[in-house]
């Protein structure tokens, strides 16, 4: 993999982080139910991505 390639990826690995962190702050903040399960999911997807671009390294 070129260097340019690791750097997107860090990036992208970065970029994830930060949207699991922004949901994990907004469950704190929610009380409605709906809202607090569609947040878990964007959640998890976020995880799933950032695992696969781990993996990738």
């Amino acid at each position: 993999m070129s260097p340019k390639e690791l750097l997107y990826i860090e990036d992208a690995l970065g970029h994830e982080k930060f949207l699991i962190t922004q949901c994990q702050q907004a469950l704190v903040n929610l009380r409605d139910p709906q809202l607090r399960a569609c947040v878990q999911q964007m959640g998890t997807a976020h995880q799933q991505l950032f695992n696969q671009f781990y993996q990738l390294v």
